[in-house]
This record gives C-alpha cells, structure tokens and sequence, in this order.
C-alpha cells in the first residue's frame, strides 16, 4: 500500500469535482439522482466552501503513484449539544478498495482530527454501513454508540 492521504488545496477543487462524478454515480445506487442534460451530475453543493470554511471544513486527497485515486471531505457540525466532526464524503475509486486503503485513509482522518465524531450512513447503503461500523469499532475497541435516525445509522465517538 503505497499511498498518500494530502490536505487538498485550491488548485485542486477542479480534481475533486471530477473525481465526484465517479463518487456520485456510485452513490446513485442508495439515492435517486440522474445525470443532467450534458451527462454530468449536478455539481455537489457547497464544495467550494472547502477552501471558504478553512477552520470548519478540510478536504483531502487519496494519491497513490501520483494518480488521484479518491478523496475525503471533513467538516465540524456545530449543534446545540456540542460540536463535532463528520465526514461529509469519503470515495475511493472502485479499482482501488478491498486493498485496506479506506481503513489507513479513515484512521488517518480521525488521528488528524481529534474530538467528537459523528458518522453516518444511508440505511440503504449496507456496504458502508459495514466498512464504517467495522472500521470504527476496531479504532474505537468498541467504545462507540450507534442509533438509527432519520432513514441514517450514525454512529457517535470520541478520541
């Protein structure tokens, strides 16, 4: 596994706008969206608040032999309980899982951001709600609560 997990600057909003399209064809299975007119996807809201909200959202890179290979997108929910982290998107081209990358890729992320953490996934979505609860129970040794909210299951830790 020979891979890098880079903070994504400026330069590369261009990047991860693209490497959406393959995210949100993928994620289309879980949720009811089509292709536009042109044949892209709509472009996903509020992605240049990425480089905007810099002390509340924190975008990255998945490169691996200098090909973009995914990306991770990280932001702070600020609530009236408390504030925490989540991860709004987390993508690794097809060609590239079941290689342990999404788990080394996730680790990193929450060793970069220490705190309060809220995951989610779409009830529909059972593959991530798998990676998810399997990678956060072993980060976490099992110290996590999960709840089923709202069509998500979302689970909640702290490190």
């Amino acid at each position: 596994m020979n891979f890098k997990l880079i903070p994504a600057s400026q330069e590369h909003i261009e990047i991860i706008k693209n490497l959406m399209q393959f995210y949100i064809y993928d994620f289309s299975e879980y949720v009811d969206c089509d292709v536009e007119e042109n044949g892209l996807y709509k472009d996903y809201p509020h992605l240049d608040d990425y480089w905007k909200e810099k002390h509340h959202r924190f975008p990255y890179l998945i490169i691996q032999e200098e090909k973009y290979i995914g990306f991770v997108l990280v932001r702070i929910v600020e609530s009236h309980q408390r504030n925490f982290f989540s991860i709004a998107e987390f993508f690794i081209m097809r060609k590239y899982r079941r290689e342990g990358i999404g788990k080394t890729v996730a680790i990193q992320i929450f060793n970069l951001h220490k705190g309060y953490w809220e995951i989610f996934q779409r009830e529909s979505n059972k593959p991530a709600q798998l990676f998810w609860n399997k990678i956060i129970d072993e980060y976490t040794n099992g110290e996590f609560v999960e709840r089923a909210e709202e069509g998500k299951l979302i689970q909640n830790f702290e490190n």
